[in-house]
This record gives C-alpha cells, structure tokens and sequence, in this order.
C-alpha cells in the first residue's frame, strides 16, 4: 500500500513548525465569555481520539504523555466517560483550548455511543463524568445532563477521526452516524474538520520519512473518499500520526499534528466571534 508518490505534495505544511506552535500556546478566546475553546472528537471505536488529545499534549509538554487513557486491544470503546481534557501550561494554569473525547462509534445500532448523546454534547447538556450508554440516551432530568449550559459549556468546533487504512471498510452503520452528527453540527453552525489517523501504518514508505505524507497517491486517494462519504471538504481533511509507546518525538511529525490543530483552534475562534 502507499507505494507511487507524487513529485510534490498536494498540500503543503510549514517548513517549520514554530509558527504553528507559538500560535497555539499564544491563542486566548476574543469573545470573553467563553474562557476555553471546546472541541469535540467524535468517530469509531479505535480512531486515534484518546491517542490525538496525548499527542497534542506531548507536543506542549516537550515529552510522551499518556493523560487520555487509551486500548488497543479492545474491540469496544475504551472511553465511557464525558470528559474535558485541560493542558497545562504551568503549575496552576492551563491553555485556552479542551478537548472532548466521546465513546466511539460501532457498526451496530444498539452499541456504541448513540448519536443523540453526541448531539446533547455539542449542544452543551452533558455533564463532565456522564458514563455513556449503548441502550439509553440521556434524557432532561436524568443525572448527567446539564439544563442550563453556558457558552463554555457547548463545543466550539467539531472533529471527526478515522483510521485512514479503514476509509474502504467504513460500514454503512457508522456511516450514517457519523453524517447525522455532522448534519446536526451543521444546524448549529459549528464548524468541523476531520483527521485521518494512522498515516504510518497505511503507507509504510510514509512512515520513514513522515515528511512526505501529502505527497502519498495512496493517501490521497483516502481523503478524497472520505470527503466523498461525509461530505467534508477535502482542505478541512488532515492526516495524522499520533505518538505512542516508542517514546520518539521529531519535529516532522510535530508539524502534521500542529497543523490541524491550529486549524482547528482558527474555525472555533471564527464561530464563537460570530455568536
């Protein structure tokens, strides 16, 4: 797999990565009503999101952090909990921006995070600590939702993550779960990306030199069906390897994970100076 690569990339990443990296520890809501940026990670079991929120954090802290727990061997979802990922930036503070991570996705209507849950999320009614169910939403006055949240409360900016080696096996299922949370979004005008995970294991020759993801035909081809099946612009489409046990960090990889992520941090910043 991943084998033809084009002579140059057909997207292009900063050549260094501290112009992303300065923007992201310098960023601060404009709209001060909201003290966080919130965004959301939603896709299948086993996408990256736990190993995305740690890679970003491991970036900031200049070493391998494992602060979203995650499981590779599970063919559940290893998330259960609604929780909010903080960053720190020192001893007592933290950066202007969390993530989200949700219960994924499976392949069968009664497993899984439901979607009317995820869209309960974005709207801002489910409390920190609310253990997910397969079999029953939450519901107004259930422990767990939130009545009355504040802008702070809701999420800002919506990301869905996928294994870019699993775009061809997508089942309808998840399919139609993932477009009913992004149309629900859309309603609410919040804004969304998506990255693909996983870069390294899809396209070996990738995986040697990181650089040249965005030149991989085979990569590629994977955006463009992705962007096909839920109808995400392929420009709001990143690829993405996360960090893992290897305990290796380099500053091409730094670059690929830093790019979303400011992209993300820009479309959230556009919707809440919008409200």
């Amino acid at each position: 797999m991943g084998g033809v690569f084009f002579s140059q990339p057909w997207r292009n990443l900063p050549e260094d990565k501290q112009e992303d990296l300065a923007f992201v520890k310098n960023y601060q809501p404009r709209n001060k009503r909201a003290k966080y940026l919130r965004i959301l990670l939603y896709g299948p079991v086993g996408a990256g999101k736990s190993s995305f929120i740690n890679s970003v954090d491991s970036i900031l802290q200049g070493r391998i952090t494992w602060q979203a727990e995650t499981d590779a061997s599970s063919g559940s979802s290893f998330t259960r909990k609604y929780k909010t990922y903080k960053i720190h930036k020192g001893p007592d503070d933290y950066y202007s921006f969390v993530f989200n991570d949700t219960m994924g996705f499976e392949n069968y209507a009664n497993t899984g995070v439901l979607v009317g849950d995820v869209k309960l999320a974005l709207k801002g009614h489910v409390e920190e600590g609310y253990k997910f169910s397969p079999s029953q939403k939450l519901m107004e006055g259930d422990k767990g939702y939130r009545s009355a949240p504040t802008l702070d409360d809701k999420v800002h900016v919506l990301v869905c993550v996928f294994p870019v080696g699993s775009v061809s096996l997508i089942s309808e299922e998840v399919v139609k779960k993932l477009r009913e949370v992004r149309r629900a979004a859309s309603h609410m005008g919040i804004p969304e990306l998506a990255i693909l995970t996983n870069v390294d294991k899809a396209c070996p020759k990738t995986n040697r030199n990181i650089k040249d993801a965005y030149k991989s035909q085979y990569l590629k081809q994977q955006v463009d069906a992705f962007s096909l099946l839920l109808d995400i612009p392929q420009d709001c489409i990143f690829l993405v390897k996360n960090y893992g046990s290897d305990g290796n960090m380099n500053d091409d990889n730094d670059a690929l994970i830093l790019s979303p992520l400011r992209q993300m941090i820009t479309f959230g910043e556009d919707f809440l100076n919008d409200l």
